[in-house]
């Protein structure tokens, strides 16, 4: 909904800060609220998530695009909910997570607050793969440009592998018991859906 807001900052607080646009005071979450203190009455932009659920809307923010697409990411893990995330990206960089998933760090991984080897396992087999086009610039030295391009070319073949198993009636838990092991290869589309028939047959 909201891609970034810029305005003043009007308030520091422990868990969120208070950004003043055009009269109006936006309360947004961040991963570190006190990073703002020495920027009161500053002009900034802070990119925001907006989240809705039954019981709550709240924004997120952060100061990068980066940060925020790792937020949105964590998001997808099962076991971590947006203060789960939030106090990962307080605790650590952003390079540092995608390091550790990409390298499958679960040692470091479950040093952030509430993750337990079970959330490190599911962070590194929902995300590994995914992250490294969307925040090349943290890590180069873990990708050439041509596997970033074989690998992007990869995801999108998987992706739409799975939405075409989806449409043939199998589970997003049936997909996903069988997704580590289709992400251990670069197939075309056609040879991810045979491969994943095969496991899912089995």
């Amino acid at each position: 909904m909201y891609e970034f807001i810029k305005g003043s900052v009007a308030f520091v607080g422990p868990e969120y800060i208070v950004i003043e646009n055009n009269g109006i005071g936006y309360q947004i979450s961040t991963p570190n609220p006190f990073t703002f203190s020495s920027k009161m009455e500053s002009m900034v932009i802070i990119y925001t998530y907006h989240y809705v659920r039954e019981d709550l809307m709240a924004l997120y923010g952060f100061e990068t695009r980066e940060e925020k697409k790792l937020f949105t990411k964590l998001l997808n893990v099962s076991g971590i909910g947006p203060k789960g995330a939030l106090a990962i990206l307080a605790s650590g960089e952003v390079q540092q997570v995608v390091t550790a998933i990409e390298n499958e760090d679960e040692s470091f991984l479950v040093k952030f607050p509430g993750v337990g080897k079970k959330t490190a396992r599911q962070m590194i087999l929902d995300l590994k793969g995914k992250l490294q086009d969307i925040v090349p610039d943290y890590f180069p030295n873990l990708f050439n440009e041509d596997q970033l391009l074989q690998t992007h070319a990869g995801s999108i073949a998987l992706e739409d592998a799975i939405l075409a198993l989806k449409a043939l009636g199998y589970s997003e838990k049936e997909i996903k018991k069988i997704s580590p092991d289709l992400r251990k290869e670069q197939l075309s589309t056609d040879q991810y859906i045979k491969k994943a028939l095969k496991r899912l047959l089995k």
